[in-house]
């Protein structure tokens, strides 16, 4: 086995660690689906706002939270 041996962790250590993924998880989502509802100078910078959420899952959505979002404006119906 590649990796030795792996101690088996209490389910109060796993409920964190898969808790914590899951909010990463969702915050990166919502940065998606944010930035495709978003109305931004060019093609190309929405693109860019998306692959950096998608490549960077974390710091990309935080990144957009606190620079990308401002940039783009709300599609209007």
């Amino acid at each position: 086995m590649f990796l030795g041996h792996i101690p088996a962790l209490p389910a109060e250590t796993w409920i964190i660690i898969l808790g914590s993924v899951g909010l990463f998880a969702l915050l990166t989502l919502f940065a998606i689906w944010d930035a495709f509802k978003r109305e931004f100078p060019s093609n190309m910078e929405k693109v860019g706002w998306i692959q950096l959420a998608i490549f960077i899952p974390f710091l990309g959505c935080l990144v957009y939270f606190l620079l990308g979002k401002n940039r783009g404006t709300k599609y209007e119906k």
